[in-house]
């Protein structure tokens, strides 16, 4: 019989506390440049390109990394990979705030990339080797999952609220303070934990892994907002070709990156593959709901960002409501199902949206939201209890690259799908520019005189918001396709207990100095 895994008790909570704050500051540095690029641009006075990649970088390397990093702390050691992380972290950003020309700051936006890499995954491995108890590491998911979601959507008010009243290096100063929090009590709380045969660190698979990641994120990226270009498709399929190389490297290796033995858990391979489709469905909506409050119902950036806050008022119980259905004995594969046909439901209200139904996309937003947390802290746990235990950090790293790969189809799809309803809704006779974009129309709109600007103001929103509704109803129809994978892919899916193994003990039982 399989002893019960040990129970975390008050300092794994703690230490997940101490977690939480990176994570927070690490997805809030994906949009916390949105209210800050106006002051950077008078003040470093960056070239177009150089704003691009000021804006870009951090993602891209980011993205690029999080399957090295993953692998790295299975190897050198979670904990250690992790304060490595906060201190590059923390010394970039210290860089950033300072900086005193573009090039500086694109630097410091590459070495936050860095820095973030190594966070995402080892945060997620923590919690996993911390938490071995599966009611008490769903609880802990949970938390995980509501912190990540929350984190984009601060990242964008708060950068809003101190560039009113400070410069706009203070986004980035922000982050040192819990960065030094971490390097305090890190060696304290956390537990060093890492795969005890481990094999030789792959090289050859970095550059692989970077070279079938960037190209097919970056070429996902542009056609979102560019449309249709050929150098961008030439630029996935570049990507997808070193990814049949990557995986072909994996298979063959005498010690891979990402060993194929993460896949062999029974409910890993669904797991990562509902989650990529979850990142689908939640940044597709987010390409057309910020430009909806913007453009569409005239508000200020700040006024956007504060009221698609709202939404994610609801978020925060979604997870943990879904965790208790699970230990209630309610199958995970009806919880995922219907977290997916919630997430429908959401798109379901955006298609119904006018040109004035803030209300109507606000519940929208919320109960999309609500179903894709439901959806991801459900998966993410699977996903992570279906894994080797000395493994977590490569499965963490690819969960998190499923979801960037995921976020970055769903706007260019999406995206696409709008911007080709948009076309077709304009006036043929409208000038060049306000056929493009809603943002184009209006810029023009705003040169013309009287009720010819009027006019063409009015039906670009209206253009604009019937591809919002296009998008939507094929966000709705993918989700619920997703629901019914879900209830057939997950179904009779159980995790097994853990049985303390050799190298789990050797992995998990060490002291919290790491000796």
């Amino acid at each position: 019989m399989t002893p019960n895994p040990p129970c975390a008790g008050r300092r794994e909570w703690t230490a997940l506390t101490v977690l939480m704050l990176p994570l927070l500051l690490v997805s809030m540095d994906v949009s916390v440049l949105y209210f800050a690029i106006p002051q950077i641009s008078a003040d470093l006075d960056p070239s177009g390109t150089q704003q691009l990649w000021i804006f870009d970088i951090y993602g891209f390397v980011l993205a690029g990394l999080l399957m090295t990093m993953g692998s790295l702390g299975d190897r050198v050691g979670r904990r250690r990979l992790l304060l490595i992380g906060a201190a590059a972290f923390g010394a970039a950003s210290l860089l950033a705030a300072y900086a005193h020309s573009a090039e500086t700051l694109i630097a410091a936006r590459a070495v936050l990339g860095i820095g973030g890499a190594t966070l995402m995954p080892t945060t997620m491995a923590l919690v996993r080797t911390m938490f071995t108890d599966p009611v008490q590491r769903a609880k802990a998911i949970g938390l995980w999952s509501g912190v990540m979601t929350a984190g984009i959507a601060l990242g964008s008010v708060m950068s809003g609220v101190l560039v009113e009243h400070f410069w706009w290096g203070s986004v980035f100063l922000v982050n040192l303070p819990a960065m030094a929090l971490l390097l305090v009590l890190g060696p304290v709380l956390l537990p060093e934990s890492k795969n005890p045969s481990p094999g030789r660190f792959d090289l050859l698979s970095v550059p692989l892994s970077m070279a079938a990641v960037l190209p097919v994120i970056y070429g996902l990226k542009e056609l979102a907002a560019e449309g249709w270009n050929v150098r961008y498709v030439v630029s996935i399929t570049v990507g997808l070709l070193f990814a049949a190389l990557f995986v072909q490297r994996q298979r063959t290796s005498a010690s891979p990156m990402i060993s194929p033995a993460v896949f062999r858990g029974h409910g890993f391979t669904p797991a990562l593959a509902l989650n990529t489709l979850s990142a689908f469905g939640m940044m597709g909506s987010a390409y057309f709901t910020t430009q909806y409050l913007q453009s569409v119902l005239g508000k200020s950036s700040l006024e956007a960002a504060l009221w698609s806050l709202l939404p994610s008022v609801l978020i925060g119980a979604a997870a943990p409501v879904a965790a208790q259905l699970v230990q209630r004995g309610v199958e995970r594969a009806h919880v995922v199902t219907a977290g997916f046909v919630i997430a429908a439901g959401g798109y379901g209200l955006l298609a119904l949206a006018g040109t004035d139904s803030l209300w109507l996309v606000l519940a929208g937003s919320g109960v999309l939201a609500v179903g894709i947390v439901i959806v991801m802290s459900q998966l993410t746990d699977l996903a992570l209890s279906s894994a080797p235990v000395e493994k977590a950090g490569a499965a963490s790293s690819l969960l998190e690259t499923g979801t960037e790969f995921g976020g970055a189809l769903g706007m260019a799809a999406l995206g696409s799908i709008g911007t080709a309803l948009y076309h077709r809704g304009m006036p043929s006779d409208a000038p060049a520019p306000a056929q493009e974009t809603l943002g184009g129309a209006l810029a023009v709109a705003a040169e013309l005189p009287g009720r010819a600007g009027d006019a063409l103001a009015t039906a670009a929103r209206e253009a604009f918001t019937d591809g919002m509704q296009g998008a939507a109803i094929a966000g709705a129809l993918l989700l619920v396709g997703a629901a019914g994978l879900a209830a057939a892919g997950l179904r009779h899916i159980r995790v097994r207990p853990e049985a303390p193994t050799e190298n789990a003990e050797q992995a998990d039982r060490v002291s919290p100095s790491g000796v």
